[in-house]
């Protein structure tokens, strides 16, 4: 029986955790194709644009927005500012070949619209998410929570990545209390490029656990 290929949702746990450079690391190691279906904010081009300079992405490597606002806002109000409102009939996944990242706008609980929020659109891909959180003071409640958030709607956990300095005890305790696998550790780059990324990738094995976690995902199903 064929393999269907890897599909994951990079989401995060607060604004401004690191989601984009996650999405570039696991594009980059997975060779996957990158979607951002909703950018709000446009400053230097958005968050595809980042990727795409950070990687050299080519065009077959990344899926354009179905919506793209200028306020850095959340998408539900940055549509409104625009007079627009966004149709989700036009978050359908992309039919592409080969492993595929997506980026959400922002945490589980931003609202798409005025009645449909982030987390509902992932009940309905459901894709594995991998949750970004950040290593520092207050990750614990924010993470705990996502975890739980995504749990109670069923939603698949495929792991944690850790981004920023460093902490002593908080992949630990995330690791233990959240019972979710830690795939990586992010710590601070001298120089974010394209080998920097992939020196984390194969130093942390990461592709080993995500594998690890997608077979028991598929297993589940």
């Amino acid at each position: 029986m064929n393999t269907p290929p890897l599909r994951l949702v990079i989401c995060g746990t607060d604004t401004d955790v690191g989601k984009t450079v996650v999405s570039a690391l696991f594009v980059q190691g997975l060779e996957a194709t990158y979607w951002k279906p909703v950018q709000s904010g446009t400053e230097g081009g958005g968050d595809r644009q980042r990727v795409i300079d950070l990687l050299g992405l080519p065009k077959q490597r990344w899926h354009r927005e179905a919506y793209v606002f200028q306020a850095p806002v959340s998408p539900h109000w940055a549509a409104e500012r625009e007079g627009q409102c966004i149709d989700l009939n036009q978050l359908q996944l992309p039919a592409i070949d080969g492993p595929l990242v997506v980026e959400t706008a922002g945490g589980l609980m931003v609202p798409l619209t005025r009645d449909w929020l982030q987390i509902q659109q992932l009940e309905r891909w459901q894709l594995p998410v991998v949750l970004v959180a950040r290593s520092e003071l207050g990750t614990l409640n924010h993470t705990l929570l996502s975890l739980e958030a995504l749990r109670k709607r069923s939603i698949p956990i495929l792991g944690l990545v850790i981004n920023g300095p460093h902490h002593a005890d908080n992949p630990r305790t995330l690791n233990e209390l959240g019972e979710v696998p830690l795939l990586c550790e992010l710590p601070p780059l001298e120089e974010l490029n394209a080998a920097a990324l992939t020196r984390q990738w194969h130093v942390q094995n990461v592709k080993a656990k995500v594998e690890t976690e997608i077979n028991r995902f598929q297993a589940s199903r």
